[in-house]
């Protein structure tokens, strides 16, 4: 087999360090760069999924982007499917994204991670494997040694363990064993490096100190930010609803990254981009012109998140989309329709339910009050308007939702 040949340590470190929280420990990182730089062997680098969570957002796409800049640099990418822990979920129950999945489910959910996550990974490049390859095999005595390696205390320092202990909170048997279960994941594939979001810094350490129980040189860690939503205050989620999702259509990620605040463009273009260090720089500088609106510099983002997931072409024709509705205040060429059955004439918080625009009453109420709801270009206002339903009328709520009426 030939040597792979690297591009030089410092090359290889100022694109693996862009980005990064913490590299744990650096000088160990950059000695294994060394080694496979004269040995011309690559670097086998770890990422664990959750296939419980499918649907990917951009906020995935900060730990995927950096193992993809690993291939870039010829290592060798593995995804951990962790079918095998997924089909356990939480069991505390408090967190109902995180249900008990069966193995097919698990695998069919693997399967769409992977396909989402090959928007960004070299596919080609990319291995993939399931822990239930080694985890579904080992015993429960093999299980005890493993617990007999790590202590009590230690898995205690994590620090949602350390508050809800300390409130009487309880903790699960499972998920103590949840982060041996992972650094079972990494002695396994044997892997000089894992990343991860800051969140999981605890669980990623558990896997050095357990690699280095069974006589294997520990990975080193490398965390990532967990992304800003759109709103600017909470982490990325879609339970937060301020997502921007990896398969939302060229629109949708067009007009929700014109959302954001502009304090986060220079943090989206950093972690949620591939554009080099000196075009990052030069953005850098127009955020700090006040000559330069901001908003030009978004649109420019918008329009490179929706190149990179789709093409240059669905991000132009975003763009104009995005002027017609927005600027413009015309409707856009293609709206939903929804056929009308029931009564001619309806109140507003009716029909809003009715055609699914709104959730429900309550929601359809907050909308309404908040000025978010017209028919036709006219703004309905008031909760207790009675609407005469005519065919071809157009509904409009909030900024990018609307519903053509047809009798």
């Amino acid at each position: 087999m030939d040597k792979i040949k690297f591009p030089p340590i410092k090359e290889q470190m100022d694109l693996i360090k862009r980005g990064v929280s913490e590299i744990i420990p650096e000088d160990e990182l950059i000695k294994k760069l060394e080694r496979s730089f004269k040995e011309g062997k690559p670097l086998i680098v770890k990422l664990g999924c959750d296939p419980s969570r499918p649907d990917l957002h951009i906020g995935h796409s900060v730990v995927l982007r950096k193992l993809a800049q690993f291939q870039t640099l010829e290592h060798q990418a593995i995804l951990i499917i962790g079918d095998f822990t997924g089909m356990i979920g939480d069991p505390s129950g408090r967190n109902i994204t995180r249900p008990a999945l069966s193995l097919e489910e698990a695998r069919k959910n693997g399967e769409s991670y992977l396909e989402q996550a090959s928007k960004i990974l070299h596919k080609e490049k990319t291995k993939i494997v399931y822990n239930s390859e080694w985890l579904s095999k080992m015993s429960f005595e093999d299980v005890i040694k493993l617990s007999s390696k790590y202590t009590v205390a230690r898995m205690l320092e994590r620090d949602d363990f350390t508050k809800r202990f300390k409130s009487g909170e309880p903790i699960s048997m499972h998920e103590i064993l949840y982060p041996l279960a992972q650094a079972m994941d990494s002695v396994a594939i044997s892997s000089d490096v894992e990343l991860g979001g800051t969140d999981q810094k605890f669980n990623l350490l558990v896997g050095r100190d357990i690699q280095r129980e069974f006589g294997m040189e520990p990975q080193v860690i490398l965390t990532m930010p967990l992304i800003v939503g759109t709103d600017g205050i909470e982490k990325m989620s879609k339970s937060y609803n301020n997502y921007i999702g990896i398969t939302d259509s060229p629109k949708e990620i067009f007009g929700k990254t014109l959302s954001i605040p502009d304090s986060l463009i220079a943090n989206y273009y950093e972690l949620a981009t591939d554009i080099s260090n000196e075009e990052f720089n030069i953005i850098k500088l127009q955020l700090k012109d006040s000559a330069i609106n901001p908003r030009n510099i978004k649109r420019n983002l918008a329009k490179k998140l929706v190149s990179m997931y789709y093409d240059r072409k669905a991000a132009e024709e975003a763009e104009k989309e995005f002027d017609r509705i927005f600027i413009k205040k015309e409707i856009p060429d293609e709206v939903p329709e929804f056929t009308w059955s029931s009564d001619k004439h309806s109140g507003i918080l009716d029909l809003l339910t009715i055609t699914n625009l709104a959730p429900s009453k309550g929601e359809a109420r907050r909308l309404v009050l908040q000025g978010g709801v017209t028919i036709d270009g006219v703004r309905v206002d008031d909760i207790n308007t009675i609407i005469d339903i005519k065919d071809n009328a157009v509904i409009k709520v909030g900024k990018r939702k609307f519903i053509r009426i047809k009798l």
